[in-house]
C-alpha cells in the first residue's frame, strides 16, 4: 500500500513516515521544506534502510499536486502539512488560513478526481479552545477558537466531515493531539524549529545546550498547581504509530462512521514547571529560565480522556514523561555535535 505523506519531513510527518515504512507501507512524501530540512529524508533512510521518494513543492500547487497523484498510485494519505505556531497565527492570520485551508481544499479535491479513499488528518487539542470541564472527551464541546491556528483546525475538520458526507468512497479520521514532544531513539530524527522555536520542548533543549541565554515561561498566576499552563505531552513516536492505527481502521473496514475523529494524548496533564524539572532530571543540567507574563492564545490547561480512542482504536501511548524530555535532549546533543563538527 502506498502512503502519501504531506510534510513528511517535518517532526511528526518523519517519525510517521518511519513507522509506516517499518510496517511494510511504501511511503511518498511531500514537503516544500518551509519548517522542515532535506536531512531528514536521510535520517528517515538511516532508521529504516529505505528511501521515500520525495517531492519538493507546495500543496497550493494544485496542478503539481495533481501531476503527483497522476504519477503515483495513492492508497492513502497523511496529511501533516501546514503552518503550525499559536503566537505566529495570531499576526499573520491570512498566511494560516491560506496555507491550512487551501491546501486541504486541494488535496480533497484531488482524493475525489483520483478515487483516493483513506484520509488521516492532523488535527488538535486546540480545536476544543479553553474547555470548562477536563479532561476532554472526543463529546467535549467545541469552544470558539483562541488563535487563528486553531481556527483552522476546527474548520478543517468541518471542512473534511461535509465533504466525506458528500462524496461516497471517502473516508476520513482526524486525530486531535494534544503536544507531541521527544525524537526517535535513535536521535536521527526530531523536532527541528527553524528559527526561535514556538513550542516549549525544543526551547528547553536549545537553552540546555547554550543556543539560547534562557527559557521564557509564560505566565505563573494559571490556575493549576504551580501556576503554569497545564499541557497533555504525548511522544512523538506513540503519536505516529496512532496515525498507521488510524490508517489501518479505515483499509479494514472497521470505521463505525465514514468520519471519525479521536483524542490522541497520555491522559495526563504536566505544568511547564513539571516538564522543566524532568528535563534537569534527565539531563543532569540546571536550566536557566525565568517567569514572564502570559502570552497571547495560550490556553490555561488542557488534557484528553483517551478512553474512547484507546477503546476504538486499540492503541494507547507507552512512553512517560521523562522518556519524552531524554530523547529530545539526546536528539539535541546529536544537532550540536554535528555542528560543532562543522565548525
Amino acid at each position: 500500500m502506498k502512503i502519501l505523506v504531506t510534510g513528511g519531513l517535518g517532526y511528526i510527518g518523519s517519525h510517521t513516515a518511519v513507522e509506516l515504512i517499518n510496517k511494510g507501507f511504501e511511503v511518498v512524501i511531500v514537503d516544500n521544506l518551509s519548517n522542515s530540512e532535506i536531512g531528514a529524508l536521510e535520517g528517515i533512510e538511516k532508521i529504516t534502510g529505505t528511501k521515500p521518494k520525495f517531492y519538493e513543492f507546495d500543496l497550493l500547487d494544485f496542478d503539481q499536486l495533481d501531476q503527483l497523484f497522476q504519477e503515483e498510485k495513492i492508497d492513502g494519505i497523511i496529511h501533516f502539512a501546514a503552518s503550525k505556531a499559536v503566537g505566529e497565527s495570531v499576526n499573520k492570520p491570512s498566511l494560516y488560513y491560506r496555507n491550512n485551508l487551501q491546501s486541504l481544499l486541494n488535496i480533497l479535491d484531488l482524493m475525489v478526481k483520483h478515487e483516493v479513499s483513506n484520509f488521516v488528518f492532523s488535527s488538535s487539542c486546540t480545536v476544543y479552545g479553553q474547555p470548562d470541564v477536563l479532561p476532554v472527551t472526543e463529546q467535549t464541546p467545541v469552544q470558539a477558537a483562541l488563535s487563528p491556528y486553531g481556527n483552522t483546525k476546527q474548520v478543517g475538520e468541518e471542512i473534511i466531515r461535509d465533504i466525506v458526507k458528500a462524496e461516497s468512497g471517502l473516508k476520513a479520521i482526524a486525530l486531535r493531539y494534544f503536544n507531541p514532544v521527544g525524537a526517535h531513539d535513535s536521535a536521527l530524527i526530531g523536532e527541528l524549529p527553524l528559527g526561535v522555536p514556538q513550542n516549549l520542548m525544543p526551547f528547553i533543549t536549545q537553552t540546555g545546550v547554550g543556543m539560547r541565554a534562557e527559557l521564557s515561561v509564560f505566565g505563573d498566576d494559571y490556575n493549576t498547581k504551580d501556576g503554569t499552563c497545564i499541557r497533555d505531552y504525548i511522544h512523538v513516536v506513540d503519536l505516529a504509530q496512532a496515525h498507521i492505527v488510524a490508517l489501518n481502521r479505515m483499509m479494514e473496514s472497521k470505521q463505525k462512521e465514514d468520519y471519525e475523529f479521536f483524542n490522541v494524548g497520555t491522559g495526563t496533564g504536566s505544568t511547564v514547571l513539571e516538564v522543566i524539572q524532568s528535563f534537569e532530571k534527565m539531563s543532569g543540567v540546571k536550566l536557566n529560565y525565568k517567569l514572564v507574563d502570559r502570552r497571547e492564545g495560550d490556553i490555561e490547561k488542557i488534557y484528553a480522556d483517551t478512553t474512547f480512542g484507546n477503546q476504538e482504536l486499540g492503541w494507547q501511548s507507552e512512553k512517560t514523561l521523562d522518556d519524552m524530555t531524554g530523547s529530545a535532549w539526546k536528539w539535541q546533543q546529536q544537532l550540536q555535535e554535528k555542528a560543532l563538527s562543522k565548525a
